[in-house]
């Protein structure tokens, strides 16, 4: 009876797993689907060149590093695996329905669109390195030093691995002018802003919401 009982545990916990994994699977996809249509949106940030996919990014590393942190890498990068092929999916879809935020029509998916599918397999490429980056250093950080030293670290680091693998991939020698002349700045910008926004909003949200959980669990 008791081995039983053990086995039903065991294979509860499994299923509990796996469901927590496809739930922050689908929120990492939200973020990549919007992140994939801002990035479309050029703006200016103290006089330099960037885009709105900065202030959206960032927030898949909170997901991801939360994760990590509660649950453990082996479940972080479980998400990872559910959500990389999808993403490419969402990606490719949204950004041919879509140009330069515009929406341009259905019939748009029925012809293949280089340009488009150069951004799919960048953010695809980018995410899952990024991702896999960003659970790697904060799974070997979190136990060494104070709370805010592991998700900071880890987002410098994957970010920077996420952005410019982006931006490679994409639009490096791509026909549109703008994304070509500019790569390297609106990639730099790009990244020293997911910096700026992750500090400022990333770390108070992170401490807050690892705060929240830690409570629930407590008091479960």
């Amino acid at each position: 009876m008791h081995m039983v009982q053990k086995y039903k545990f065991a294979n509860e916990g499994r299923s509990n797993s796996k469901k927590l994994a496809l739930l922050f699977a689908i929120i990492h996809v939200v973020i990549i689907a919007s992140s994939n249509y801002l990035v479309q949106i050029p703006v200016k940030v103290l006089g330099y060149n960037a885009t709105w996919g900065a202030f959206t990014f960032p927030f898949i590393f909170l997901a991801a590093d939360l994760t990590v942190r509660i649950y453990g890498a082996s479940l972080a990068r479980k998400i990872v695996f559910y959500a990389m092929l999808p993403a490419l999916l969402i990606s490719y879809i949204i950004t041919v329905l879509f140009r330069d935020g515009v929406f341009v029509g259905i019939e748009s998916l029925l012809v293949f669109n280089l340009f488009v599918a150069r951004i799919s397999l960048a953010s695809f490429s980018a995410y899952v390195v990024g991702q896999i980056m960003d659970i790697f250093i904060f799974d070997k950080l979190r136990k060494k030093a104070k709370w805010w030293y592991a998700p900071l670290t880890s987002t410098i680091l994957g970010n920077l691995v996420d952005t410019f693998t982006f931006f490679m991939i994409a639009f490096y020698k791509t026909t549109d002018s703008y994304l070509a002349e500019n790569l390297f700045e609106i990639a730099t910008i790009d990244y020293l802003f997911k910096i700026l926004v992750s500090t400022i909003f990333f770390l108070p949200l992170y401490k807050l919401f690892l705060n929240f959980i830690f409570l629930k669990i407590k008091n479960q």
